[in-house]
């Protein structure tokens, strides 16, 4: 990344932080920070604001930053599971995942069960990216998959769809876990469905067979063990309504943008 893009990207970054700051939270979802039913709204409220504002100074196409083959992690550690807990997971990862498909329907005209074999077969994008956890931990690595934004198209995308939900194979507690984005993040040409990474396929605690790559969001938002994707209108119906795992449990922002 050039001088420039790096001015342009601190000062994106300074003028989303400076709204965190100026209403004493803190937006990247680390902590409880609200407990209060006061707190929790003036929480909701600074991160509908952060939201509206990232996408108003921020172009939709804009892209993360990019990184060089010299620069990728020597570990690229994992976050959150590191081994779904379920049957069917340990089924499909003792058959090489050759049983696995990825069902994508919901608002879609043309619902979808694509096999790993075919969504390798697809027009692929690699990109060298940085990770950046809530736990405090950065890391870059090369990732490669198809663009989102295709797939849905082909499955003939409702108009009325307003959100695209993961649905994963690891739970916490009996929880499934899931998480969300918009339409804009969904179409980003650096959201991608990554069945490798550093050139080789994507190891289990990294997400096997395939895990969502959407880079201008923190690491929780990157759901891992892809088992759905569903079109929807609303999250209001989904898990508990907040439109992520961690969100529904732990408070953590649903717009996690950086």
């Amino acid at each position: 990344m050039n001088r420039a893009n790096s001015r342009i990207e601190m000062s994106r970054r300074g003028a989303i932080g400076g709204l965190a700051v100026g209403s004493g939270l803190l937006l990247a979802g680390c902590d409880r920070v609200a407990t209060t039913k006061a707190a929790k709204g003036a929480f909701q409220g600074a991160e509908t604001l952060t939201y509206r504002v990232s996408r108003l100074i921020t172009a939709r196409d804009a892209l993360a930053p990019q990184f060089t083959g010299a620069d990728i992690s020597r570990v690229f550690r994992s976050n959150g599971t590191a081994m779904p807990g379920s049957p069917e997971y340990a089924q499909l990862l003792a058959g090489n995942f050759a049983d696995w498909r990825l069902h994508v329907g919901g608002l879609v005209a043309r619902p979808l069960a694509i096999s790993l074999d075919r969504l390798k077969a697809l027009p692929q994008r690699t990109q060298i990216t940085r990770h950046d956890c809530v736990e405090g931990w950065s890391a870059i690595g090369q990732w490669t998959g198809p663009v989102l934004g295709p797939i849905l198209q082909f499955a003939g995308l409702s108009s009325a769809a307003r959100y695209i939900v993961f649905h994963c194979y690891d739970d916490f507690g009996g929880a499934t876990y899931y998480e969300s984005i918009d339409l804009i993040d969904a179409f980003h040409p650096q959201t991608i469905l990554a069945w490798s990474l550093n050139n080789q396929p994507l190891p289990v605690p990294n997400g096997a067979p395939v895990r969502l790559r959407v880079e201008r969001q923190l690491g929780y938002k990157h759901a891992k063990y892809l088992r759905a994707i569903e079109a929807v209108a609303s999250l209001d119906q989904i898990g508990g309504g907040k439109g992520g795992f961690w969100e529904d449990s732990s408070d953590y922002a649903w717009f996690a943008g950086i």
